[in-house]
């Protein structure tokens, strides 16, 4: 279901172990293939794409072969599926030293920061009762699987501007918890920035908008474990965008509050599902999707599952136009989507209630090779996630929509596992997608396919009430890349020269005043 609006280590292994390991038992295989990262040579092309690409080359000219040495060069790029495997969760448990340095601090908050916000689930909206998502630990009640889209386990009607309450179930779960701040690598502050402010974006004044960001960072700056580096090792989530918490004024009819800019919170690292592109101290994760495996077995069962599936479209467009934004280029890909006997277009319009359906969406990106993943209220969709888990290649048209963005979670060299096809070409007309699309080699398209696959541990989020064992999540990776960051600015706090003037200048943001612009 999509809705818009405001609302709407990996350690290589030899591959001399690798092969005894596969002598040994072949359910190793298994999770090889399961979990791979992908990172070692690509197979040649296949004789019948390398014909297709001769008879390209002869018809295009100097364009077309400039295509095929692209294309070429992509291939090399692409890594394969069976020279990696990922380090388990299991075995870093195994050392009696392996907590030392990524151990997590969790505050423990006066009641007014969460549980008190959650109370309130039912009047964050007029229009809808929010309570139905907070099930389940943050993940929505199950899902109805009676077309066969999902798993029988594991699927959730999750909203997608829920992550406050799962991250901070799933936290829980970290394995290297500790009770002792001086301990703590990193410092969690579990205040649910994204329902406060929701539950005030509408109606309400600048002061009551700000009155929990401001009381907060109050009751933080008068802690001991913000004095030990001026809130730099604290990390904090807010299950929405970045543009709800970046209010430049205190009018009242100006959206969202002013929690990112409070300059004690410009200390801390802020997580978002959406960050803003011009700040360095806030970061994006996944938006959460449908599916919080509660076993390591029932990802790698769906990653199979995956990569069985026959992708009879080309490509597929599902979501809404946006008739007052001027700027949206979804009406165009509507337009060449509905024109072409190679997509599979899901036009989604006020009260159609298919749009409303999960397995609306899951079903059909189940069944394509690439999905069309334009801007729509903001540069993001959680659609592009749910795609992903389906193992459709995500077509962007923006890099704000994922490469400036998902830095912790998905590949740096982006033609890996999407297609980038440039809004001003789309809205000039110059770009046929359709044509664009079906220039990509079968065997580099299925390559990219076999990637995304492979992403889905990265960008899930478990479900809080159990443990994987093996697999890392979305949260893992987030926590991780975090201990990284405060480790950074650590060394830069005690370091000298330009570092040290960076952390003197930094550490005059230690409380809650309102920063201008």
């Amino acid at each position: 279901m999509e809705r818009t609006g405001a609302h709407g280590g990996k350690r290589l292994l030899p591959r001399l172990l690798f092969l005894a390991a596969l002598s040994v038992t072949p359910w190793l295989l298994i999770f090889c293939l399961h979990f791979s990262v992908f990172d070692g040579a690509p197979p040649v092309s296949s004789p019948a794409a390398r014909q297709s690409l001769v008879a390209v080359v002869s018809e295009g000219g100097e364009d077309a072969q400039r295509f095929l040495l692209e294309q070429e060069e992509q291939l090399r790029r692409l890594p394969s599926a069976r020279d990696v495997t990922t380090t388990t969760a299991a075995a870093v448990a195994g050392d009696a030293h392996a907590c030392e340095g990524r151990y997590v601090y969790i505050h423990d908050l006066p009641p007014r920061f969460n549980d008190d916000i959650l109370r309130n689930c039912r009047e964050w909206y007029q229009w809808i009762n929010m309570c139905v998502y907070l099930s389940n630990g943050g993940l929505g009640e199950p899902v109805d699987n009676a077309d066969g889209a999902f798993a029988d386990e594991g699927w959730y009607a999750t909203d997608h501007f829920g992550l406050d309450v799962i991250f901070h179930s799933r936290i829980k779960q970290y394995e290297c918890l500790t009770d002792d701040s001086s301990r703590a690598a990193a410092v969690f502050v579990p205040f649910y920035a994204g329902f406060d402010v929701v539950q005030h974006l509408w109606g309400s004044n600048a002061s009551v908008k700000d009155a929990a960001s401001l009381e907060l960072v109050d009751w933080l700056t008068r802690r001991p474990e913000w004095r030990s580096m001026g809130g730099r090792d604290h990390f904090v989530m807010s299950g929405r965008t970045a543009w709800d918490h970046q209010r430049q004024t205190d009018s009242d009819s100006e959206w969202g509050n002013k929690f990112l800019r409070l300059p004690a919170v410009q200390n801390m690292t802020v997580l978002f599902v959406e960050k803003t592109p011009w700040t360095e101290h806030d970061f994006a994760v996944p938006y959460p999707t449908y599916f919080h495996p509660a076993k390591d077995a029932e990802i790698f069962q769906w990653q199979q599952r995956m990569r069985g599936m026959k992708r009879e479209w080309l490509f597929t467009f599902a979501g809404g136009t946006r008739p007052g934004d001027p700027n949206s280029i979804r009406h165009h890909l509507i337009r060449q989507c509905g024109a072409s006997s190679l997509c599979n277009l899901i036009q989604c319009r006020k009260g159609e209630k298919k749009c409303l359906i999960p397995s609306t969406f899951m079903r059909v990106f189940q069944g394509t090779r690439f999905c069309l993943q334009p801007p729509g209220d903001t540069y993001t969709r959680r659609s592009a996630f749910d795609a992903m888990l389906a193992g459709c290649v995500p077509v962007f048209f923006h890099p704000a929509s994922a490469y400036t963005q998902y830095k912790w979670h998905l590949p740096d060299v982006h033609e890996t596992y999407s297609v980038f096809i440039a809004e001003e070409d789309i809205r000039s007309g110059n770009v046929s997608v359709e044509e664009t699309l079906r220039r990509i080699p079968p065997d580099v398209a299925e390559k990219m396919t076999e990637t995304v696959i492979s992403l889905v541990p990265r960008l899930l989020y478990a479900d809080p009430r159990s443990k994987l064992e093996t697999v890392k999540d979305a949260v893992d990776l987030t926590v991780e890349a975090v201990i990284e960051r405060v480790k950074k600015l650590r060394k830069e706090m005690h370091g000298g020269g330009a570092s040290s003037r960076l952390s003197t200048a930094l550490g005059a943001n230690t409380n809650g005043g309102f920063q201008s612009s």
